[in-house]
């Protein structure tokens, strides 16, 4: 029987763009079940959701004659590394049944004037014939020199800012970024957005949960392993949390089969050493 997977598959299946080192094409396996967020988010990525879905229907409303691209959604994830926005992405795509390709934007930035522009424009080119989500990771890489004009490369940094944004406005698919530099984007910027969603650093009890959904039902978990203590002694985001776990599992695996205390907290070390930090006991 045909089933909305099968077409799914089919879609992931045929869809190819040809961007070479520019993009990367994302299968999105990730589901709502597994974003471990705040309501006021998780609502927000439904709404990107029925943005897309349901624009067809707004159209038909007579919104087509006073708004130009009613199919294109554009939205900034702004958080700190590993607290959710890749996945977030993920779960969308995988939600409308779409392609995905995440465009590492410290690759598409140029050094040389008028370089990032052409970048930009192979992109969009290639998504507007797939209805592809864009993913635009890093950010940072342009969105770091918004920032006071002191010289002609300052002024052109903006002008890249400004032609991406235009870009995406013209985009009739969903177009996310990501950045860690919210504090950095003036409100001109985010006005031209259809969202803006912060992704918290998680506290202690948003963490409990992270470690409860990153151990599987069918996890060997020793009586030993206390997520609450996990969660309130050791500040990780959720990206960290998922990495130890995994590590833990392995550690266990080559150490009598039960994953114990000892070896999450072994796998948090590691992922302690892996961010520069010094592990306090």
């Amino acid at each position: 029987d045909l089933t909305r997977d099968s077409l799914y598959q089919g879609v992931q299946a045929h869809a190819s763009l040809q961007l070479g080192q520019l993009a990367k094409r994302v299968i999105p396996r990730a589901t709502w079940d597994e974003l471990i967020l705040p309501d006021e988010q998780m609502i927000q990525l439904r709404e990107i959701v029925h943005r897309a879905r349901f624009a067809h229907v707004v159209e038909d409303w007579g919104y087509k004659e006073r708004y130009r691209n009613m199919h294109g959604v554009s939205a900034l994830f702004a958080g700190e590394s590993g607290t959710g926005k890749t996945l977030s992405a993920q779960v969308i795509a995988r939600e409308l049944g779409l392609v995905m390709y995440r465009i590492d934007l410290s690759a598409v930035v140029s050094k040389y004037i008028g370089e990032t522009e052409k970048n930009l424009a192979r992109i969009f080119t290639e998504a507007h014939s797939s209805n592809a989500i864009l993913f635009f990771d890093e950010a940072d890489a342009l969105f770091g020199k918004r920032s006071e004009v002191k010289d002609a490369r300052d002024r052109y940094a903006n002008i890249e800012v400004a032609y991406l944004l235009q870009q995406i406005e013209d985009y009739d698919g969903v177009a996310i970024m990501a950045t860690n530099l919210r504090q950095n984007l003036d409100d001109a910027f985010t006005r031209r957005l259809d969202f803006m969603i912060d992704f918290p650093f998680p506290d202690p009890d948003y963490r409990e949960a992270l470690w409860v959904s990153h151990f599987p039902k069918n996890a060997p978990l020793a009586d030993d392993v206390d997520m609450h203590l996990l969660s309130h002694r050791y500040h990780l985001a959720g990206g960290n949390i998922r990495n130890a776990a995994l590590a833990a599992a392995f550690l266990a695996a080559s150490d009598g089969g039960t994953i114990t205390m000892k070896h999450v907290q072994a796998a948090i070390r590691r992922e302690h050493q892996k961010m520069g930090r010094l592990l306090q006991d």
